[in-house]
């Protein structure tokens, strides 16, 4: 992939994040199952563009702590109780890939509105510092925000797709 068709790429995947960000904010205004078929419309499409977009080795330099974080715990938890509001009895779910599970008897509760939130932070982070340097920071960003993908997001993302699907088609 040259450089334009990656800068395009980068660009689609930051306006998705973006629109991910905005839907979890304002998940308030919101009814349950439009919130419900608006989530499982993003999360397909940013596993997606951050399985299949490899950021060239020109990138493997940079200095992730750089990046500052965004979202505070009391931001996180407004987005949290934004998304379990509008969700109510509906937030819990049995999470079946906890690691602990293997070692219970008992089942292991998970919150979707946790889950979102906890994806909504790397996108929020990157979302932010493509829109602070006005763009400059776009591949570093990325880079970094693929990382936690791969270290933990991608994960959840699977789990509580999952879940959704279940109250989609319920």
């Amino acid at each position: 992939m040259n450089e334009s068709e990656l800068h395009s790429r980068l660009l689609n995947v930051t306006s998705i994040a973006t629109d991910y960000c905005s839907a979890l904010e304002n998940a308030r205004e919101t009814e349950k199952m439009d919130f419900i078929i608006e989530m499982l419309g993003y999360l397909p499409k940013l596993y997606i563009q951050f399985s299949d977009i490899i950021v060239e080795d020109s990138v493997n330099d940079i200095d992730f702590e750089y990046y500052p974080s965004y979202v505070d715990e009391d931001f996180y938890d407004a987005v949290r109780r934004n998304v379990e509001a509008v969700l109510g009895e509906d937030d819990v779910f049995l999470e079946t890939f906890e690691e602990d599970m293997k070692y219970s008897d008992t089942p292991i509760a998970s919150s979707i509105s946790e889950c979102l939130a906890d994806i909504f932070q790397p996108l929020y982070n990157f979302v932010s510092v493509v829109k602070e340097s006005d763009g400059e920071q776009l591949h570093g960003a990325y880079a970094e925000c693929q990382e936690n993908f791969i270290s933990y997001w991608a994960q959840i993302l699977c789990n509580v797709m999952r879940a959704l699907n279940h109250l989609r088609y319920k």
